[in-house]
């Protein structure tokens, strides 16, 4: 075979013009329609996270990480919301408030949080300014949910209290002057009382105890706002060292602080710092427990919290989301606000608390006040929260 004739074999093999246009938009086509059939399994896809679990019987897990203060009512509202929900099942877990920020930003669980509620909205800011600076965009499916509202109070069993604060009303000098003196019989108590013993959270692991220090700070300062500068002050330093080598082994968690000073009693704990809903909430069984209850103080000024839960975006689902909203949602019903005062707690809509049944506010606790008359202050930011803990640990 010749090579004109290998030539002519060869265009007459090849597809002509209007055969390449017409192949072209064939597979144009079967790309086109491949690419809508992966779209709409997308979308199905996307559908069936959210919607079959419930059609096909299924539960959606949803697992809750709180601050200790909130462990008895929300076990309680948990198996409510459960009955009336049985497609979503709730796993509640429990840490500090200042450690849930901690251990979700660096990755210390070892499980997926769906919802963090910490005791304190500048800890969700906190978290999320921290999330950010490590490149994350997007942290939160919606803006966090204020769930409800408690104080900052101090407690003392009732016959020292009298003695420390004579007037019933609380003073950071008398109790500084309280750790530096150590000893009862010196303070105008009994000898056998002992050693003075003061109790707050762990302000590296707890938002009591940083609330605590800021509010000590500011009076020992004489101020009513505080900066990166005044934390590092000599008085300031010197403060939080008192403050520091007189409590031993500061709890992590307010509540477990307060079932500490009721267990340990009036021999090893005096006056302690804690949230005014926990601390309503315990009165009963300390009086059951010790023999006498504790009366509750409200510094002046103290500083009110608001909690809220977030629902975060890593590792979680368009259905778990779903489901977590509802559960915020549940939570700010008047129904479970008024489980809430149950607990101590303020809900977060006007109601008159001496008019519920059945709450602490209604059991004449010494000292409890609805409208207490001190001047209410918002949390610190986080960058005076962040401050504290830096100077706390580097005190000796």
């Amino acid at each position: 075979m010749n090579k004109l004739t290998r030539k002519f074999l060869a265009i007459l093999k090849m597809p002509s013009s209007s055969e390449q246009i017409i192949s072209t938009k064939n597979q144009n086509k079967s790309n086109n329609y491949t690419n809508q059939l992966i779209s709409l399994g997308i979308i199905f896809i996307s559908l069936g996270i959210t919607y079959l679990p419930p059609l096909l019987g299924l539960k959606t897990n949803i697992i809750i990480v709180s601050g200790t203060e909130l462990k008895e009512v929300l076990e309680t509202i948990e198996k409510k919301f459960e009955q009336e929900n049985s497609n979503i099942n709730i796993d509640l877990k429990f840490q500090g408030s200042q450690d849930i920020v901690t251990n979700f930003t660096d990755e210390k669980n070892d499980f997926k949080p769906t919802i963090l509620i910490p005791a304190n909205s500048e800890l969700i800011n906190e978290l999320e300014t921290k999330l950010k600076a490590q490149g994350e965009t997007k942290i939160f499916y919606d803006n966090p949910k204020a769930i409800v509202k408690t104080l900052l109070v101090g407690i003392a069993w009732e016959e020292r209290g009298k003695v420390l604060f004579p007037d019933n009303k609380f003073n950071w000098k008398t109790l500084e002057n309280a750790l530096i003196t150590k000893n009862w019989d010196k303070l105008g108590g009994k000898k056998t009382w002992g050693s003075f013993d003061f109790i707050t959270t762990d302000p590296t692991r707890s938002n009591s105890g940083q609330l605590t220090l800021s509010l000590w700070a500011k009076n020992e300062l004489n101020q009513n706002n505080l900066s990166v500068n005044d934390l590092n002050s000599p008085e300031i330093n010197k403060l939080f060292g008192l403050i520091k080598s007189s409590i031993y082994q500061p709890p992590r968690s307010t509540d477990i602080l307060l079932q500490e000073f009721i267990a340990r009693g009036v021999n090893d704990a005096d006056v302690a710092t804690v949230y005014e809903s926990i601390a309503l909430h315990r009165w009963l069984q300390a009086k059951e427990n010790q023999k006498q209850g504790y009366q509750i103080y409200y510094p002046n000024p103290t500083i009110e919290t608001t909690i809220m839960g977030a629902i975060v975006q890593k590792n979680v689902n368009k259905s778990e989301a779903k489901s977590s909203q509802k559960f915020l949602d549940f939570l700010t019903e008047n129904e479970q606000q008024i489980i809430f005062a149950n607990y101590g707690f303020r809900p977060m809509y006007n109601v008159e608390l001496k008019s519920l049944p059945n709450t602490p506010w209604s059991q004449n606790i010494p000292g409890v006040e609805i409208n207490p008359s001190v001047e209410i202050k918002s949390s610190p930011n986080p960058e005076i929260i962040n401050e504290i803990q830096k100077v706390w640990y580097r005190s000796p």
